[in-house]
């Protein structure tokens, strides 16, 4: 397993993670022993959104006996009431419900907490002007959770957290579908013209990644499947199927995410997403399939895919790319990304125009081009 450090959290936590959210639905031995199976894979993040006290008594039974090996995103504001899941910025039920999280997850503490669910401006007003976000900060000033994080489906949401200065994390909903659709307040109706064309990368998400990677805000991903969807031609908003390694790597290639947070029914099913570690380039390969998609229009954008490699001259140019498109969002060069930039072996200067590169890549960006540019942006 490999390991990437969660922004500003300095938290070294598992590219492949889990998200806790099927646990109630199979026998508490059953989710014990699959969370347990986890650990053993390398797994060390996992997400307790849900407020029903049989998924929290699952997670803290199964982390009990190496709670300091587990990183636990908490849900603040997620409540249990006569029996259902309520979502509420309510301290008469955030309080006793976040206790009741900390209690049954043990340790005394919560790793990430995580401002639950905020999609729209009203809430985050509402969350942001409220005795919430003081129990928040109270909860954080005293350690019970020791970094602050948001979970969210709306990039507008996200990009205000990213600049709140405090938020140190942020849990996105990420996936190739997700990333071609405008910003929304309510996720429920992102996909109801499942027949209209998929096209490009929305410049919302694209900036949003880019803010974060410079902030150093750490994100780590929700429905990278999309709910399963993706992995089912018939499905598909593309009408294509994925592959688990494939909708790995697309997340682990934005900028600033950290871990994708995938929901297991099967110890079979962690094996397989645990797989992406080992995979080759080919079975991570996810833009060929959005290039042959029957429903998609994408084209004269990098997605970082790497198809362009091998370069003659050793140029890293998805990673040029990346930190090109960080740069050129701002109207000034962040110190931070220029240094990215100039720690590379070899530089976008040292392309010798061959153009080759150009040939293999599936959305036609003309990257000769593009090395020219970032070789002016970064280098005179």
């Amino acid at each position: 397993m490999k390991y990437r450090r969660l922004g500003k959290t300095e938290l070294m936590v598992s590219e492949v993670g889990f998200g806790g959210e099927w646990l109630e639905r199979h026998p508490e031995e059953h989710s014990v022993q699959l969370i347990r199976h986890a650990h053993e894979a390398g797994i060390n993040i996992i997400d307790c959104w849900m407020a029903d006290p049989k998924s929290r008594d699952i997670i803290g039974k199964a982390i009990a006996d190496c709670r300091g090996e587990w990183y636990v995103q908490g849900h603040i504001g997620s409540t249990w009431q006569n029996g259902q899941y309520v979502r509420t910025r309510d301290m008469k039920y955030v309080r006793p419900a976040f206790e009741d999280l900390l209690q049954r997850i043990g340790g005394g503490y919560i790793d990430l907490g995580m401002i639950h669910y905020v999609d729209s401006q009203k809430d985050w007003d509402n969350c942001m002007n409220s005795e919430y976000i003081r129990y928040v900060h109270e909860l954080h000033q005293k350690g019970v959770i020791r970094h602050i994080g948001l979970s969210t489906h709306n990039p507008r949401i996200a990009r205000q957290a990213a600049e709140s200065g405090f938020i140190e994390m942020i849990l996105f909903s990420i996936n190739p579908a997700f990333d071609m659709k405008p910003a929304s307040e309510n996720i429920d109706t992102l996909f109801e013209n499942y027949d209209q064309p998929l096209s490009g990368i929305d410049p919302e998400r694209a900036a949003l990644y880019q803010l974060c990677e410079e902030k150093d805000v750490g994100i780590t991903v929700m429905k990278g499947f999309f709910g399963g969807a993706l992995l089912d031609e018939k499905k598909s908003p593309f009408g294509a199927a994925f592959t688990v390694p494939q909708l790995l790597h697309y997340s682990l290639t934005r900028p600033a995410v950290c871990s994708v947070l995938c929901g297991y029914d099967t110890p079979e099913q962690v094996d397989t997403a645990v797989s992406y570690e080992t995979a080759s380039d080919a079975e991570r390969d996810y833009a060929s399939v959005i290039a042959s998609a029957p429903l998609h229009a994408y084209s004269g954008l990098c997605t970082y895919c790497g198809h362009c490699q091998p370069c003659p001259v050793h140029i890293d140019i998805a990673m040029v790319n990346k930190f090109y498109d960080l740069a050129a969002s701002q109207e000034t060069v962040s110190e931070s990304v220029r240094e990215h930039y100039l720690a590379l072996e070899t530089k976008a200067s040292s392309c010798i125009g061959c153009r080759s590169c150009e040939s293999r890549c599936p959305f036609g960006v003309q990257i000769a081009d593009r090395m020219k540019k970032a070789a002016q942006l970064f280098e005179e």
